[in-house]
């Protein structure tokens, strides 16, 4: 991102792990990731989807639609939990191959749910997990191997859309540059095919502009998006999932309905943390925890699976 492209305002938003402020920006009319290659304008919608990747053992199940932009937004709540599969994934990772991105990475774009001890990084760690995944998620753990237990700029307590394209976030860390993105500096550095954008709960006005922004730079750099709904409903109103539906449709990019898989537990899985009332239920719980884990390998293979099948 150039210096001035986007105007910086401090503001309080409402972040699910922590309290922590976080900068609220202005987008600049062009996107937010910006790439010195030229590259052609990407075509959201694609009319002819692709057959459905096949699921693991004891992957939630998902009826096969043609399209993401066949749902409706409005119904979030009962689209199937893993993503959509479509041709216009595909699309978009072999535009980013043509760019240089590297087929054995991903990205994490999220808040403290998303830090590698409580997301994936805990199948790199813990051998025992390991061996108890599927052959076809252990393989996976090899093909991604730097990825799962990557700290980034980009995952932080309390991070935003907001935050995530506000140079002022990463605190001038991990080799970020003073008037780099934290998204700009992620994909600088690590060069992912794919980034779970997992921003937790919050909401503001430019909520749904921040996050567009952010998916859109990523297509223009062939990365693909996978958006994450989250369980907790802090903000009321479920806007933000919500705000991720519309983007999901519009942008037909896939998203992790991970609301859904945990409608089954009391209270969703959730928990409020000792002193920390006043945030009310936000944080996941073990069973719930589980889920997530296991939801995001689910989610990642269906759309690597996707992305690289002739």
């Amino acid at each position: 991102m150039q210096k001035g492209s986007i105007t910086l305002l401090l503001a309080i938003l409402l972040a699910g792990c922590s309290p922590t402020a976080s900068p609220v920006v202005t987008p600049s009319a062009s996107p937010a990731v910006q790439t010195s290659t030229p590259v052609a304008s990407v075509t959201p919608r694609l009319e002819t989807p692709a057959a459905p990747a096949t699921l693991l053992p004891g992957t939630p199940s998902v009826t096969p639609l043609p399209s993401t932009t066949d749902l409706d937004p409005s119904d979030w709540k009962s689209w199937p939990v893993l993503p959509v599969v479509t041709n216009n994934i595909r699309t978009i990772y072999l535009r980013g191959q043509q760019l240089g991105n590297d087929p054995h990475a991903f990205s994490v774009f999220g808040d403290c749910q998303s830090q590698p001890e409580a997301f994936l990084g805990v199948y790199e760690t813990d051998p025992a997990r390991q061996q108890a995944l599927p052959l076809e998620f252990q393989e996976m753990l090899v093909y991604f191997a730097d990825s799962f237990n990557r700290v980034s700029p980009t995952i932080k307590d309390g991070t935003t859309a907001g935050g995530l394209l506000s140079p002022l976030w990463h605190n001038g860390a991990f080799g970020c540059g003073v008037t780099e993105t934290p998204v700009d500096c992620e994909l600088r550095l690590h060069k992912p095919s794919f980034v779970f954008i997992n921003v937790g709960t919050h909401w503001v006005v430019r909520n749904q502009e921040y996050l567009r922004t952010i998916s859109t730079g990523l297509i223009e750099r062939g990365v693909v998006p996978i958006l994450v709904t989250k369980a907790d409903e802090r903000e009321q109103g479920d806007k933000t999932n919500t705000d991720l539906a519309i983007l999901a449709v519009e942008l037909n990019i896939p998203l992790w309905n991970f609301y859904a898989s945990v409608t089954d537990l009391p209270d969703l899985g959730l928990y409020a943390k000792p002193g920390q009332g006043g945030l009310g239920n936000v944080y996941l719980g073990d069973e719930a925890s589980e889920r997530y884990r296991l939801g995001g390998l689910s989610a990642l293979y269906v759309v690597w699976q996707a992305a690289i099948k002739q």
